[in-house]
């Protein structure tokens, strides 16, 4: 354990870092960035919350009083009325579930064709550029598709992408410096959607209520058994919720000129506030 007393700490950055169970008493946290932070059984008392952006999963959130949850979800879904068919229940469900993922997908495509090919490698605000987030999807359907339902130990492609929070593992690539073109990285992805289509259409009740075999070898997820619907479920979520992080960034890539001028940021995504740490 560590104390700090009047002491600044301005600018320090926290990696990898344990908290668990530490206190903060009258801190300055202007301008903190929080990416991929757990913040379970955590208690907030006399805080004051201006400019503030929260993007991520809301379970048993209470401010003031009143769980924000559900109103966050309510709205999300008012806002989206696609949001509400990710949560399907029954084979048909799932079915409907995936095509509203591919015409969704297929319009964010069509769209980003329109940008200069060197603005789709481009950081926003520190986040994964377009083609990052379309490699990490074909990762996220090899780990809960072609791994965790399918058994194949070791499914990944050369350029898929793992979240950044995922520990450096044998055989799982992890190439932040190659610039695959849009082509390249959509031949991939729609191989791996096609793998999702086909266990969609061959879903039955019985297979949905099923669980997944443990595959005990090096990877994600880890080796132990999974519910089928739970690996479905988390395959939607990915999908849904990065093709909306992808249209933010090609909107702020419009407004901030770039698409006229052409600018380009060196800087690499690193999945952070609102990407996804479990797949």
């Amino acid at each position: 354990m560590a104390d700090f007393f009047r002491q600044d700490l301005s600018g320090t950055r926290f990696e990898r870092v344990n908290l668990t169970g530490a206190e903060f008493r009258t801190v300055d946290l202007t301008g903190t960035r929080f990416r991929g932070v757990l913040l379970s059984d955590a208690t907030l008392r006399g805080i004051e919350l201006r400019d503030v952006e929260i993007s991520g999963e809301l379970v048993n959130v209470t401010v003031n009083g009143v769980d924000i949850g559900p109103l966050v979800e309510a709205e999300l879904d008012r806002r989206h009325p696609d949001r509400a068919k990710m949560r399907p229940t029954d084979p048909a469900g799932f079915r409907q579930a995936w095509d509203v993922v591919e015409r969704l997908w297929d319009g964010t495509v069509r769209r980003a064709r329109t940008f200069d090919p060197a603005l789709l490698h481009e950081s926003v605000g520190g986040e994964w550029s377009f083609i990052e987030t379309l490699r990490h999807l074909s990762f996220a359907t090899e780990c809960w598709i072609l791994r965790g339902m399918q058994g194949d130990p070791a499914p990944w492609h050369a350029l898929s992408l793992p979240w950044d929070g995922m520990p450096d593992t044998p055989g799982v690539p992890r190439d932040r410096e190659v610039r695959p073109s849009l082509d390249e990285v959509l031949e991939l992805r729609r191989d791996r959607m096609a793998s999702v289509r086909e266990v969609v259409d061959d879903l039955t009740e019985e297979s949905l209520a099923g669980d997944t075999e443990p595959v005990d070898a090096p990877g994600w997820p880890p080796a132990r058994s999974f519910p089928v619907r739970e690996c479905l479920l988390t395959v939607l979520n990915e999908e849904w919720e990065h093709r909306l992080y992808a249209e933010r960034d090609l909107d702020t890539l419009v407004d901030s000129g770039c698409v006229d001028s052409g600018c380009v940021d060196s800087g690499r995504g690193t999945s952070g506030t609102g990407r996804s740490v479990s797949a």
